[in-house]
């Protein structure tokens, strides 16, 4: 795998996933499960790489 995430784009996933993570503490009931969608962009910043950018040749990072 090579990465293709950069580091503006990891720590807008950050962002976007502990806010959605977040909706598992504000919502209620069987709605609240849905903030674990926040998983998904974790994961992708955490490793560096995004299955959906592959596809379309998409890179944010720098090449070295």
């Amino acid at each position: 795998m090579e990465k293709n995430v950069g580091g503006i784009d990891r720590v807008v996933r950050v962002v976007i996933g502990l806010g959605l993570l977040s909706l598992l503490f504000v919502l209620e009931g069987s709605s609240r499960w849905w903030g674990l969608i926040g998983l998904v962009p974790l994961a992708t910043a955490a490793l560096g790489w995004c299955p959906a950018y592959v596809p379309f040749g998409i890179k944010t990072c720098k090449t070295a």
